[in-house]
């Protein structure tokens, strides 16, 4: 059960927040969601600080399964969010958030995954890595070409947003690494632990703030993610399948596809000015992505 402790937190934690939101949005007069975007840059610049030139070699050494990968990343999740926002008739703000969780790259979750299903590891860092640094072109043009109904997106004010958020942070991360060498392992001890406490508080903060906007289209909503989730999971694993891809490629397609970057999402919509409503569907999908993609890495490791 302590593989699925850190969710099942996560979700009593939003449970509270969503009975209790009063004491989730502030303290002593400090909005709390103004903590979410430099939390976000804590968790980027740990990723930054576990990569290495190693992880990049994959482009070479595996190309193909790579270009895939990433093809399936960036075209599987926007339009089955596209599809579900429409079918679901949400709000539009609400549709962009299911959307924008889509267009977003794949999250650090996936790499785990990998490792519990006994998919290649190395190709799950890879991908991660090439989409990371792909989403501040990639995000904005998809949710401007996808999402442009339903919210007004500036392309380069996002761009710029998501270079602030994710690309330096990771860089400095990044360089750390390679100056520090070992005398850095204690970061990559530490962070990881960091990195779980902010991505709580920032479902926490979300949930609380957006409580109306869930009391609204909240089941609806739930089961949106919940498919496009799977979805995800279906359709990039066969995606690959037909790719011609290997076994273990197609689970690691698949778990990146499946597990998106929703602390990225979140980021993004409070810089919209629009955490209560574009905000909620990323708050919803981390935890859902964590339960889903444990109980599908474990089936695969006995397989």
């Amino acid at each position: 059960m302590k593989n699925y402790l850190f969710t099942i937190s996560i979700f009593l934690a939003a449970l509270i927040a969503y009975n209790f939101p009063q004491y989730f949005i502030e303290i002593n007069g400090f909005p709390l969601k103004k903590l979410i975007i430099p939390l976000l840059q804590v968790i980027m610049f740990g990723m930054g600080t576990t990569m290495s030139k190693e992880d990049f070699m994959g482009v070479v050494r595996m190309p193909k399964a790579v270009l895939i990968g990433l093809i399936c990343q960036f075209t599987i999740m926007p339009f089955l969010g596209f599809f579900i926002a429409k079918a679901f008739n949400f709000p539009p703000e609400i549709a962009a958030g299911v959307l924008l969780v889509g267009c977003s790259p794949s999250g650090l979750a996936s790499n785990v995954m990998a490792y519990i299903a006994k998919a290649n590891v190395a190709l799950s860092i890879t991908i991660t890595s090439c989409a990371t640094l792909l989403a501040p072109i990639l995000t904005p043009f998809l949710m401007k070409s996808l999402g442009g109904e339903y919210i007004d997106i500036e392309f380069w004010g996002m761009f710029w947003d998501i270079a602030q958020m994710v690309i330096l942070p990771v860089a400095v991360g990044y360089l750390l690494n390679l100056v520090l060498g070992k005398k850095g392992e204690w970061l990559q001890r530490v962070l990881p632990v960091v990195s779980m406490v902010g991505i709580a508080l920032i479902i926490v903060v979300i949930t609380a703030a957006g409580q109306k906007s869930l009391q609204t289209v909240g089941f609806s909503l739930i089961l949106a993610t919940l498919l496009h989730n799977l979805g995800g999971f279906l359709l990039g694993y066969w995606g690959a399948r037909f790719s011609g891809l290997a076994e273990q490629d197609c689970r690691t397609v698949a778990i990146e596809v499946g597990l998106q970057n929703a602390g990225l999402a979140s980021g993004l919509a409070v810089t919209m000015g629009k955490m209560t409503t574009v905000g909620i569907a990323p708050a919803l999908f981390g935890p859902i992505m964590n339960i889903s993609g444990s109980i599908l890495a474990g089936w695969w490791s006995k397989k």
